[in-house]
């Protein structure tokens, strides 16, 4: 049976070790509610309810799945149950304000407690995952009625939201959405169309779920500059906000999927269901934005959840697994044979598990407070401010979102490998996280949109290129502070040729793409996945140099294991997965053409 215990300990490193969280609470307009001992608090109780409460459910609710009836979906047995105290422990609030019943804690906090909910039980955490991108949403662009008619019950978690985009003809093309919204006498709207792919769209969690829906005005423009963004609640509501008639919105499936099961993932039809603008007319993929970059974030922290989770399983069995002798001679003689962890492919494995969930961490734990600081400037009204890290996190999140979700994956297909035969047979838990991580590549722009966007939007259109240059000086400058390092000089002068080839590389590409604009599609997953492990290394190096730092200050023994694991792990990153760049860097340069030189009619199987 698998087990998932809350990395704790890697989690307070990298908070008040190596972005001293405490110092960027106290920066914050609302920060002086996130003290050391209230953040303690609550890492603790999220520990608690993901060990107790919702890893439990993982396997169970993966063999039983949602149920459909009639328009009526049931999650599996105990979800209802492990919800309740959800909302119970106010955990939905953290990062809400106290007016609407939340916490008013910065929402890099929510972010952590999402990465233990998401590694106990993602499935589970997709309900409650998707209403913080409604709330978002809400909070920045709804009316103050709105505010007050909806974020009351989703802040405590009684109602639900989520995100109604894709339609059957349309995915990642918003601008081929059909979906109606008709102006009614009352100044509101009917909706009609259908949306699929609606994750937590239908269940029976919450007594009232609220869609945020695109859909077309009848004078809309074509294309994506007519599309207008919709409140569509599941039921309407009294002045009050108690529960009124059903709307005229419905279920009319759910999906039978390779992985989340425990996740109902609806068809959701609309037959002139009311529905309440917000933000203006038009403008609605702009004020979506809001919920989809909510959204990718939350699906880069799938991609260390998957690692975490394989990795924590995939090490006792290494440890226990006899199977043959190590190579350099007996390890356990009084055994049969040594455990499998004594080989150095097992090793180089479970290598790459911890490198990835822990270097993926890093880069999370530094875009939370990022998040934090657009929060900040949005309170405070300093609209420079918060278009400064919203440019930020938007270089920052296609990154996150596409690379960590890659790796992520590759992680748990690592640990199911390190179980061997046994990883394939589902008691084991193995095969299930693999199962689930492989969504996380598609959902929410799939991999290759986010390089589209990375390349094309961030760092083409966007920047010509400056996004490169300002990151990379960045990190030249970690590198000359630490040259002088002994633990850290080969990470420094490493850091240092990667950024010349960085931005050697935009050039060259920016350069190609105005001659072949279809240069911008053939070299973008290649340097997605080259600033990905560029920006992984130079997360692992600061993780070194703070550790470096410890150990020369005498910390006691079982703190001196702790750091000098971190430098060897960072060791082997750059070993062993940083040298994967340069197979980036090669590709990324090459022209289109053997991509485009088969006719797309002799793409045949029969000749």
């Amino acid at each position: 049976m698998p087990s998932y215990k809350a990395p704790l300990r890697d989690m307070r490193f990298l908070m008040n070790e190596v972005f001293d969280y405490p110092k960027h609470y106290q920066k914050l307009t609302h920060g002086a509610a996130a003290d050391p001992e209230t953040v303690d608090m609550i890492l603790e109780g999220a520990a608690d309810f993901c060990e107790n409460v919702l890893f439990p459910l993982y396997q169970s609710g993966d063999a039983e799945g949602c149920h459909f009836d009639n328009g009526t979906v049931t999650t599996p047995k105990g979800y209802k149950e492990a919800y309740a105290q959800l909302v119970q422990g106010g955990w939905q609030g953290l990062s809400y304000p106290e007016q609407y019943g939340g916490q008013n804690l910065p929402p890099s906090l929510n972010l952590i407690k999402s990465e233990m909910m998401g590694t106990a039980n993602w499935s589970f955490q997709m309900y409650p995952g998707l209403s913080i991108g409604c709330m978002n949403t809400i909070m920045q662009y709804g009316t103050a009625s709105q505010k007050d008619t909806y974020m009351p019950k989703l802040v405590t978690g009684e109602w639900s939201g989520t995100m109604c985009l894709t339609e059957p003809q349309c995915g990642t093309d918003l601008g081929q959405v059909k979906t109606k919204a008709e102006p009614r006498q009352d100044g509101n709207y009917n909706i009609s169309g259908t949306k699929i792919f609606i994750s937590a769209g239908e269940h029976d969690l919450t007594e009232n779920i609220i869609h945020i829906v695109l859909a077309r005005l009848p004078d809309a423009p074509e294309g994506t500059k007519g599309i207008s963004l919709f409140i569509v609640p599941k039921f309407l509501s009294h002045a009050d906000g108690s529960i009124a008639e059903r709307n005229q919105v419905s279920c009319g499936s759910i999906e039978h999927k390779m992985g989340i099961r425990a996740s109902a993932t609806a068809v959701l039809n609309f037959d002139n269901a009311i529905g309440y603008l917000i933000g203006e007319p038009h403008k609605g993929l702009h004020a979506m934005f809001t919920f989809m970059n909510t959204a990718r974030i939350g699906t880069a922290i799938q991609g260390i959840a998957h690692a975490e989770l394989s990795f924590q399983n995939a090490l006792p069995y290494a440890k226990e697994r006899l199977s043959m002798r190590a190579l350099s001679g007996k390890k356990a003689p009084e055994k049969v044979a040594d455990p499998i962890i004594y080989h150095a492919d097992v090793r180089r494995m479970l290598l790459t598990q911890k490198a990835i969930a822990e270097g993926g961490r890093a880069m999370i734990y530094y875009a939370a407070q990022i998040s934090d600081n657009m929060q900040d400037a949005l309170e405070r009204g300093d609209n420079t401010a918060f278009k400064q890290y919203d440019d930020q996190l938007g270089f920052y999140t296609p990154i996150l979102k596409g690379f960590l979700t890659e790796l992520g994956h590759e992680a748990a297909n690592l640990g199911m490998q390190v179980f061997g035969g046994h990883g394939y047979i589902k008691e084991w838990g193995m095969e299930q996280i693999v199962r689930d991580a492989r969504i996380a590549m598609l959902y929410e722009g799939t991999t290759g949109v986010q390089a589209l966007d990375l390349l094309g939007r961030k760092v083409i259109l966007g920047s010509r290129g400056k996004v490169i240059r300002d990151y990379t000086s960045e990190i030249l400058r970690f590198s000359s502070n630490h040259a002088r390092n002994k633990y850290m000089r080969g990470f420094a002068w490493e850091l240092t040729k990667l950024c010349a080839q960085w931005n050697t590389l935009t050039l060259r590409v920016i350069m190609a793409a105005r001659k072949d604009r279809d240069m911008v599609s053939s070299a973008s997953n290649d340097f997605l996945m080259f600033s990905g492990y560029v920006m992984m290394a130079y997360f692992w190096a600061q993780q070194a140099a703070v550790a470096s730092e410890k150990i020369g200050a005498n910390q006691g023994p079982e703190s001196i294991e702790f750091y000098k694991a971190k430098i060897k792990v960072a060791d082997f990153y750059f070993e062993r997965l940083l040298p994967r760049a340069q197979g980036h860097a090669e590709a990324m340069v090459h022209t289109p053409r053997s991509m485009l030189a088969l006719n797309a009619e002799h793409f045949s199987f029969d000749y």
